[in-house]
């Protein structure tokens, strides 16, 4: 991977949340062709007007310990993005969590949404009446207490199989992505 390349994947990665779904939701417009949304419900929309919602998460190992005096420098150290990025291949092998959530199933259509690993992009797409349908998507939709009509579901070791053979639509490398913004 080119030097210019690799700052931009690892600075994806130090995004914060805001920041890092507005570059995954540029990223499904100009692949798919979508168009901006007129509504603040969801993100984008078909050139038909269907509405589009996009959901991506980093795939990062999972801290294991609990910050206590004799470990703070090491686990401090340990939870560096550098340290805990993982290619699609170690997630296969060790844990992580990706949490796909704020998903308003009756405000779109369509979700994208996916994972983006040290060393590729899955992207997938799935219509919004079969998120709580598929059994192995393990759908919640009581994110919060008291919240009415958002929910959750996570990719991880799991259940990433599912996702892969029923729902992905696309790999993208970081060479690509990079690329088409360059």
């Amino acid at each position: 991977m080119k030097e210019e390349v690799r700052e931009f994947r690892d600075g994806i990665f130090s995004l914060n949340t805001r920041r890092f779904g507005k570059v995954a939701e540029l990223m499904i417009q100009r692949i798919f062709n979508l168009r901006d949304s007129d509504n603040l419900a969801y993100d984008l929309k078909t050139p038909t007007g269907e509405k589009i919602e996009v959901k991506f998460s980093t795939v990062l190992k999972k801290c294991s310990s609990n910050i206590n005096y004799n470990n703070l420098i090491k686990s401090v150290v340990a939870s560096n993005i550098d340290n805990r990025m993982l290619t699609f291949d170690m997630a296969k092998k060790l844990s992580f969590d990706c949490n796909i959530q704020q998903v308003k199933i009756k405000e779109f259509k369509y979700l994208y949404y996916g994972c983006f690993f040290e060393d590729k992009i899955m992207i997938c797409k799935i219509g919004s009446s079969e998120i709580a349908q598929d059994p192995k998507i393990l759908y919640s939709d009581h994110q919060h207490r008291g919240n009415v009509g958002e929910g959750q579901f996570h990719i991880n070791n799991t259940t990433i199989d599912n996702h892969i053979s029923k729902y992905l639509i696309k790999w993208l490398t970081y060479e690509e992505l990079y690329e088409m913004f360059k």
